[in-house]
């Protein structure tokens, strides 16, 4: 299995807002005032540190889901000589929600199992080699502590991450959104959160065409996953990691990407 699907179409409304705390260049400032998150200069694109390490990985045909307003990020890497990925795109006419943009890729699945990832996350080699390398559907949940105490995001926001609820074989149950204290305490330990860092068969299509909008009016790739777990008896078993992430969703990230990713060699 060596295909995935970045989520790529957000409009990027946090990156947009001014930060006056964020000291940014003016390439930086520029970009960020497009809201496409995945294209912010640290020396080159931070999307191309994203796939530079699903190559790492093993991964090697990359489908990025764009707007048709996105004419920038296909300029970008049409004009790319890739010697170790082949990178496509979808289009994804309206940002109707993850699960409607995961629909974009169905011709690019083609009826084989693939990964989806954010595109505004840095996530472990490690973690992408381990999805590659399952034999079924599956996803990678990290240990909230250690996004805690590695990652670059602010522990209010990791506070609200979604929470994977797992039965004895390790099998998803359920994805407990915005989980109060009592949830939490009635939780085995550790604590493993969503990422969006997932492995997919076929029938993701089948729930990401049914579902209905969640109440912020968006179709939710984890309402989507619900639904094939409920209804059409769809196995997704949890892989825990104890890692960090990086995550480039607003102007203040940008710096201690950099940093993080200074000594990352790129190698499309």
């Amino acid at each position: 299995m060596d295909k995935v699907v970045i989520l790529a179409r957000g409009l990027g409304t946090r990156m947009q807002k001014p930060d006056n705390l964020a000291a940014l260049s003016e390439g930086q400032a520029a970009i960020a005032e497009t809201g496409i998150k995945a294209m912010i200069p640290i020396g080159r694109p931070f999307l191309d540190y994203v796939i530079s390490a699903l190559a790492d990985a093993g991964y090697r045909k990359i489908c990025l889901i764009v707007g048709p307003e996105h004419k920038s990020v296909r300029e970008y890497y049409e004009s790319l000589k890739c010697t170790r990925v082949k990178i496509e795109f979808a289009v994804q006419d309206k940002p109707l929600g993850t699960a409607d943009a995961v629909i974009a890729a169905e011709h690019f699945a083609a009826g084989e199992n693939f990964c989806v990832i954010n595109s505004d996350n840095y996530y472990p080699v490690e973690a992408l080699r381990s999805l590659r390398e399952l034999h079924g559907p599956g996803l990678i949940g990290f240990e909230r502590e250690a996004l805690l105490s590695g990652s670059n995001i602010e522990p209010k926001r990791i506070a609200d991450f979604a929470i994977l609820q797992t039965d004895s074989d390790g099998l998803l149950t359920k994805i407990i959104e915005k989980p109060d204290r009592n949830q939490l305490e009635a939780m085995t330990q550790p604590l493993c959160v969503s990422m969006n860092c997932w492995r997919f068969n076929s029938a993701i299509f089948s729930a990401c065409k049914i579902i209905k909008p969640s109440p912020r009016g968006e179709l939710e790739l984890p309402d989507a996953v619900q639904y094939a777990i409920d209804i059409l008896g769809e196995q997704f078993l949890v892989v825990p990691l104890r890692a960090a992430v990086l995550d480039m969703s607003s102007r203040r990230d940008i710096k201690s990407v950099e940093d993080s990713l200074a000594d990352v060699e790129v190698l499309l």
